[in-house]
């Protein structure tokens, strides 16, 4: 089992914001919902575009490229041209320190 791996300060990711972070030579997408953080591949499975830079409508994030829709929750593809879900990472938050395990 994986363990967990700092990954930004909660002050980095104020509510309403996403923020891209690097864990290896992955890429993951932070987002802070009303408080809640949540943390996906940032890489669109269906074109090679960012996720932390989508449009957030509740727990979903927009594809800015193609207008496919991701749950923050389950990583679940939710519309077309997504059919694939992206990664999701269990989160940790400690004091004003945001924990991921890969």
């Amino acid at each position: 089992m994986s363990d967990f791996v700092r990954v930004a300060a909660l002050s980095e990711v104020p509510p309403g914001s996403a923020r891209c972070v690097r864990v290896g030579r992955k890429r993951v997408a932070l987002f802070n919902v009303d408080g809640q953080i949540y943390a996906i591949d940032d890489t669109c499975t269906h074109a090679e575009a960012s996720l932390s830079e989508g449009t957030v409508e509740g727990c979903e994030v927009v594809c800015p490229l193609h207008g496919a829709r991701f749950d923050l929750r389950t990583g679940a593809a939710l519309s077309l041209p997504a059919v694939i879900p992206v990664e999701t990472y269990e989160v940790k938050v400690e004091g004003d320190e945001v924990f991921i395990r890969v």
